[in-house]
């Protein structure tokens, strides 16, 4: 099985690296354009993926959120504001998000995947959490001592990013922008075989061509493969996973397949 996923959010990057960067004009323009070109993608090929969405993202980008939602796709959380998160986001972006979408929104992942309150996530009704990279990133977080595959803690499923077996290696979109496509590809491969599943995140804005605005000041390993070949690689990608027989599935429908199978263990 593999779960697809993309953080929809404000584009910030540019933040990062000292720009000044209007996020809710500039930004959003980004993103949306980028979420387009994903679901162009994702329309061609017929599979469905999650979108973890800020409020911020649903309330500026309306007739892309209809979208996502018209074409089958999972909405799930990715807090309020991506630049400037908050504990209270758990509370809001769920809010927001269900008013906004009509639906009820049963996931969540922090920006960045930094921590977030476990207690919280399972006080406001979530049922998964995917904010759990279980690697070594420098400068972010060191989690090599974290389970590598879905687990239970109290009664939310926990959701790790995909890493390869014995060393770790990080499979998030970082390493498709980077690594060689047939390593890449035979590493995914790997994982899924080895664990069952494969799950992995991409962002819009890496659906942007980044490289033709140096005003960004975006190191390379980021704007590296970004806008037309990122959207080569994902469809690559795709067509590989689809040629192993492997079944796409959304972040909810992973977890209740996972609550059935486990009920009684």
């Amino acid at each position: 099985m593999v779960l697809l996923s993309f953080d929809t959010e404000e584009f910030d990057v540019p933040r990062e690296h000292g720009v000044k960067y209007d996020t809710l004009k500039e930004g959003m323009e980004v993103s949306k354009y980028g979420t387009n070109k994903i679901l162009d993608i994702l329309k061609k090929e017929g599979v469905k993926a999650t979108f973890f969405c800020t409020s911020n993202f649903a309330q500026h980008a309306p007739e892309v959120m209809a979208r996502i939602m018209n074409e089958g796709h999972e909405i799930a959380a990715h807090g309020c504001d991506h630049w400037n998160p908050k504990p209270e986001d758990v509370i809001n972006s769920k809010r927001i998000l269900e008013e906004v979408t009509g639906r009820t929104i049963y996931g969540y992942r922090q920006p960045r995947m930094f921590p977030v309150s476990d207690e919280e996530i399972e006080r406001q009704g979530y049922t998964y959490n995917s904010s759990l990279n279980p690697a070594f990133i420098p400068g972010r977080y060191m989690h090599l001592t974290e389970p590598r595959t879905p687990f239970m803690k109290g009664n939310v499923l926990e959701i790790p990013a995909s890493v390869t077996p014995w060393f770790r290696f990080p499979l998030f979109w970082l390493a498709m922008h980077n690594l060689p496509m047939w390593l890449y590809k035979s590493w995914c491969k790997w994982t899924h075989n080895h664990d069952g599943q494969f799950v992995i995140y991409f962002h819009p804005w890496e659906f942007y061509p980044l490289g033709e605005h140096p005003e960004f000041k975006i190191p390379f390993i980021i704007k590296n493969h970004a806008g037309e070949g990122m959207y080569q690689r994902l469809g690559e990608l795709i067509r590989m996973f689809k040629k192993e027989g492997a079944q796409f599935i959304t972040y909810s429908e992973y977890t209740n397949n996972y609550f059935v199978h486990n009920q009684g263990k």
